[in-house]
């Protein structure tokens, strides 16, 4: 068995302590392990000056008290003292110095925690705590806490697969302080063994989450399905904690950089400030993201070193990475080269594309053998973000060549040959006609009458095909030499395979090929789109992550990304700006993700955009009006003139408008310029169409 990561339970934090650690149902985006719900409403809050002057002048008064009983100006400790023989104040033969001290304690405790406690009341001291004392001392015990525990692997997953994206509670595999055992739900099924022999890997540390995630996930298979159970008992009792492993093989990740909870399947982000303009519910508690939120999408803007990559798409990368190896989730990472998504040992498939050593290839039709929804992808890929261009007239530009090439040769044609062909090379053409001709096939005569259409429609002067030919000239370059391979030779991927449970990374080419990368990522994009909506298996969560979106977003894009929550999919899309994005998509792309990200750093015109989206809230305000003072009598008015006199300022008096009015939740120019480094906005949706008001948060805490 591979050594214990240093990051899984078993480490500091045993996996039967984590999976102890409650975890309420919370609001949204809540972190849900060793969370405190709050109060169901807000107690009433003051400003910092009014509530520790009020705490201070209890406390003095409370002081004040204590010395006029003392002294005796208020007689209710000779009242007390005279309830008991003066020898038990005072002493005597027959008691100790010791009984004579701890009497005196005792009366003075019996008018002291009373006094207190009454002060306590009267200047919210709890509330002091709350907010000036706990954040400091006992606030910081608790992170360190928490950290060394979720430092430990985190807890394990919960023991359903989620449908559509959601999180499903524990339920009946809940644990307790006092549970004799870690798998209550098998042994209580009457599998007495295998539920023994797991407890005992449990306890002596040779499980970690991601092993309890993976097996609870096939006990509840077993529920669901109950002729499985026999070969999952088989399956424990021959490899025990192992038992279903990743067909990778791997039961963890080299290494964490974010603090997961495969239990409820969420991954930490940051903290939420305790600061009145955040929800009250989320003040001063831990900000998650989990498969429930991410089968909206989500949409993360900031400039670059805002932290969009380490501080967002790297931690949601790593949960996903890690819920593929418990078989919950499947996942596409993309993005440039060196970006920092994760190493190599962390993924089933790295597909370097531009790069040599790469031992991948990306199927640049899909890995489907439909021609009409093979050009179809295509197009959107080559011409989608072009307004002049019809799509749908691209798409059937491309079936006429690829359709028939794929009925002459049984594949679909390389970059070279379809850049030819789209070019309308004459020998390119005449060689796929006689190829057509000569293949005997039943589609032979279809195939020919698609080449006619092709070359009469080639001589119209709106024709797409030169304009498709241009952009699969930025593919046909030498150092995509080897790429899109079709003949079989190489291993490509394609985004068929996201019927498993499959981690997949692609780094993207950056320099001198910044188009040729913008193109990969719209054909990722619409290649995801189309095959996890025709997928059969719909149990685990498919996600495709672009660490740079620019010039991805298309019309046909976002239409798709509303319709991938019902696929149980998702899309997480980083941009700087959203000038990358075509000025009338802006708002659509907002109205479609369920998920928004504003980093530190955006600029006022990303601002107002969100600020639209996350529309009005009604507040009340205060107009204060000042009025010249004339009141008085003559004396009155006759010092006040003086006063004018020497200091230029007229005795003026105050009116106070209280109105409640409409007011933007978040402002362009608070996006813009109050936003503090290390900080975001974000808003939530559930698949289930909860949704969050805006939150400030401070991300990576």
């Amino acid at each position: 068995m591979p050594p214990m990561p240093r990051h899984a339970p078993g480490a500091s934090t045993s996996l039967a302590e984590w999976l102890r650690v409650p975890r309420p149902e919370a609001e949204p985006g809540i972190w849900r392990y060793g969370h405190r719900p709050k109060l169901a409403q807000e107690p009433d809050r003051i400003d910092d000056r009014q509530l520790l002057g009020g705490a201070l002048l209890a406390l003095l008064v409370a002081l004040l008290v204590w010395s006029l009983i003392t002294n005796g100006y208020i007689p209710v400790l000779g009242w007390l003292y005279g309830l008991f023989p003066n020898s038990w104040a005072w002493g005597g033969e027959s008691h100790s110095l010791l009984g004579k001290l701890l009497f005196n304690y005792c009366i003075y405790a019996v008018l002291l925690v009373p006094l207190f406690w009454v002060a306590g009341r009267a200047g919210r001291w709890p509330e002091v705590w709350r907010r000036h004392v706990r954040k400091r001392f006992r606030g910081g015990d608790e992170t360190a806490s928490a950290r060394n525990a979720s430092a430990a692997g985190s807890a394990a997953g919960p023991n359903s697969a989620p449908k559509n994206g959601e999180t499903a509670a524990p339920a009946d595999h809940a644990l307790g302080p006092d549970d004799p055992a870690f798998w209550p739900g098998v042994r209580g099924a009457g599998e007495h063994a295998a539920a023994d022999l797991l407890t005992a890997e449990v306890r002596a540390g040779r499980m970690n989450d991601v092993d309890y995630a993976r097996i609870a996930m096939e006990w509840r298979a077993v529920e669901a399905q109950p002729e499985r159970r026999q070969r999952f008992t088989a399956e424990v009792m021959s490899r025990a904690a192992a038992a279903f492993v990743h067909p990778s093989a791997a039961r963890d990740l080299p290494s964490r950089v974010a603090r997961h909870d495969l239990r409820t399947g969420q991954v930490r982000l940051g903290s939420v400030p305790d600061v009145e303009r955040n929800p009250y519910r989320y003040r001063g508690t831990a900000l998650a993201l989990e498969p429930g939120l991410l089968s909206t999408s989500l949409l993360a803007v900031g400039p670059s070193g805002a932290g969009k990559t380490a501080k967002v798409v790297r931690p949601v990368v790593e949960t996903l990475a890690l819920q593929a190896l418990a078989g919950r989730t499947a996942l596409v990472a993309a993005g440039p080269a060196g970006s920092g998504l994760g190493p190599d040992s962390a993924f089933d498939v790295v597909i370097k594309l531009g790069h040599p050593d790469s031992a991948y290839d990306l199927d640049l039709y899909g890995g489907t053998t439909d021609p009409d929804e093979a050009a179809a992808v295509l197009a959107e890929a080559l011409v989608g973000d072009d307004p002049q261009t019809d799509p749908r007239r691209a798409a059937t530009a491309l079936a006429q060549l690829i359709g028939p090439y794929r009925a002459a040769h049984g594949r679909f044609p390389p970059v070279p040959e379809l850049r030819e062909l789209l070019d309308g090379v004459p020998v390119a053409l005449a060689a796929l006609r006689e190829a057509c001709e000569s293949s005997g096939s039943h589609v032979a005569g279809a195939a020919l009458r698609e080449l006619d259409a092709r070359e009469r429609q080639s001589s119209r002067a709106d024709d797409p095909g030169r304009l498709l030919a241009d952009r699969v000239a930025l593919l046909d370059r030498p150092a995509f030499a080897g790429f899109f391979d079709t003949s079989g030779e190489s291993r490509p991927f394609s985004m068929r395979a996201l019927e498993h449970a499959v981690r997949v990374r692609i780094d993207l080419p950056d320099r001198g090929h910044a188009e040729a990368s913008r193109l990969l990522s719209r054909l990722l994009l619409a290649q995801f789109s189309a095959c996890v909506a025709a997928r059969d298996d719909r149990s685990h969560f498919a996600c495709l992550v672009l660490d740079d979106a620019t010039h991805a977003i298309t019309e046909s894009a976002v239409r798709e990304i509303q319709r991938l929550r019902s696929a149980n999919a998702g899309v997480l899309l980083a941009l700087r700006t959203l000038a990358d994005v075509p000025e009338n998509l802006r708002t659509a792309l907002l109205g479609a993700v369920g998920c928004r990200v504003v980093m530190a750093g955006v600029n006022t015109w990303d601002g107002e955009v969100f600020a639209q989206a996350w529309g009005r809230d009604w507040v009340q305000t205060e107009d204060v009006t000042h009025t010249p003072d004339y009141h008085g009598g003559l004396v009155t008015r006759w010092v006040r003139g003086i006063r004018a006199l020497f200091t230029g300022v007229r005795a003026t008096t105050q009116s106070v408008t209280v109105r409640t009015v409409q007011r933007e939740r978040w402002s362009a120019s608070d996006l813009a310029n109050d936003l503090p480094p290390g900080h975001a906005v974000l808003s939530l949706t559930t698949v289930r169409g909860e949704r969050t008001p805006p939150i400030l948060a401070e991300l990576g805490e």
